[in-house]
């Protein structure tokens, strides 16, 4: 019997996918899913590295308008609906297909491997007095902070302008994986590294 290959939106193959950064290969889950909603059910240790990574943005999309633990934007166009989100990303990936040539996959996890932090800067508390100290960022905080600001970059770029939401989403997508300087996620993530480089 033929192996079943599922492809993600039955449209793009995962399994010629690959992972160049030896640090995020078993943080970025690219297993293919027939159906790509989890339900929840990762609420395990290390749960988010079972969800597959186009899930997780779907995910993120969601929560395009929340800056520091506070909803500050309300976006009429990225809502709580899954499908609705599910679909922001399928024409974003259509977008990028078209302007790239490539998988865009490949090209969404080339972005992660470019926009996610290796250092990031945390407070330590010692004898009263706190001072800033330079910490290692776990793999599956490197994805979620790329993912993120991929989120954050994109829906900046769009809310109140005549740019669509997908087509935002498509160019920080590209941008990022260029590791261009007009990438709000290779910004911040330069940004990051230069805070730990001082903290250290």
């Amino acid at each position: 019997m033929a192996e079943l290959n599922f492809k993600i939106f039955d449209k793009y193959d995962l399994s010629e996918i690959q992972i160049v950064d030896p640090g995020l290969k078993r943080s970025i889950n690219l297993v293919p899913k027939l159906m790509l909603k989890s339900h929840g059910r990762n609420v395990v240790k290390f749960g988010q590295a079972k969800v597959n990574v186009v899930e997780r943005l779907i995910n993120k999309i969601a929560l395009a308008g929340h800056r520091n633990k506070k909803h500050k934007i309300e976006l009429g166009n990225a809502t709580g609906k899954f499908a609705r989100n599910a679909k922001i990303l399928l024409t974003a990936f259509e977008a990028i297909e078209k302007k790239t040539g490539k998988n865009p996959v490949q090209v969404l996890v080339n972005a992660i491997e470019m926009a996610s932090p290796r250092e990031e800067v945390t407070v330590i508390e010692y004898g009263g007095a706190r001072y800033p100290q330079a910490v290692d960022v776990s793999p599956i905080r490197r994805v979620n902070l790329a993912l993120k600001w991929i989120v954050h970059g994109s829906s900046d770029k769009s809310f109140g302008k005549r740019k669509k939401y997908f087509q935002a989403l498509a160019d920080e997508i590209i941008l990022a994986s260029e590791s261009n300087g007009e990438s709000f996620a290779f910004k911040k993530k330069k940004e990051t590294e230069a805070q730990a480089d001082s903290a250290r």
